[in-house]
């Protein structure tokens, strides 16, 4: 892994999407499970280890997205059960899923994660390697809409959580990327209850935003490539699953 020379200083857009998550994050997280339901799962689930919960308290502090407890679970079960060699992540933040997916790796596996902003990019870096992961992550600093382009596939598991207008222009190039059976992982559909109208007395983000998220998730609802199921998880995510047009003919 490259060491960063970066400073403290973040891009005007970065700084402006960090005050942005900040003020969402000020509301209350609506609820798509009922409360006392999501209490008895969260106490089967084991809470995080002290790395993780770091991560995730530092991310917060910083204004940075990170995947809620439960949709990380959920994230590293889907990796550990992909048996993956190879994955692709857009939207590192500062580690936080790329540390479930590259615990999931098979041994010789390795995650390809890209990062726009070269600050949070060095901060997710030190995570890894205090993961004892630094030797299995490349962590791309740019903008994936390029950089979807810089790699080659296939890849076992695919993570978007990168910019909310991207998720549709980039779809048929991730499933390129994907081998037959890969799986593609989307998280923010529910997009904190914005993409369901009347859901919120406010709503939390730009409507452009809602609006590509629920194209993106029509999308992946009718795509004959895939096999999708939506999950009122943390935020709302999509897990689907390349068809093997060799075993199950469209």
């Amino acid at each position: 892994m490259r060491g960063s020379g970066f400073g403290n200083r973040e891009s005007t857009g970065a700084r402006l999407e960090s005050a942005r998550y900040l003020a969402v994050q000020s509301m209350a997280m609506p609820d798509f499970v009922h409360a006392a339901v999501r209490a008895y799962l969260s106490g089967l689930t084991p809470p995080d280890d002290g790395l993780l919960a770091e991560v995730r308290d530092r991310s917060k502090a910083d204004g940075v997205p990170a995947l809620s407890p439960d949709a990380a679970r959920l994230l590293h079960v889907v990796a550990l059960a992909a048996a993956p060699r190879r994955i692709f992540e857009i939207g590192t933040g500062y580690g936080c899923s790329g540390i479930q997916l590259a615990r999931a790796l098979a041994a010789d596996g390795l995650l390809f994660t890209v990062e726009r902003d070269p600050r949070r990019a060095a901060v997710a870096r030190g995570h890894f390697e205090r993961a004892g992961l630094a030797d299995r992550v490349n962590v791309m600093v740019g903008e994936a809409t390029r950089l979807v382009y810089k790699v080659a596939g296939p890849f076992d598991l695919i993570f978007q959580d990168g910019g909310k207008d991207h998720y549709e222009p980039l779809l048929d190039r991730l499933v390129d990327l994907l081998r037959p059976r890969g799986i593609l992982v989307s998280d923010n559909i529910l997009w904190q209850g914005d993409v369901i109208p009347g859901f919120r007395d406010e709503p939390a983000h730009a409507p452009a935003s809602a609006t590509a998220i629920i194209r993106y998730s029509r999308r992946l609802a009718d795509d004959p490539r895939l096999e999708t199921v939506f999950l009122p998880i943390g935020d709302g995510v999509a897990v689907s699953v390349k068809r093997d047009t060799k075993v199950c003919p469209q």
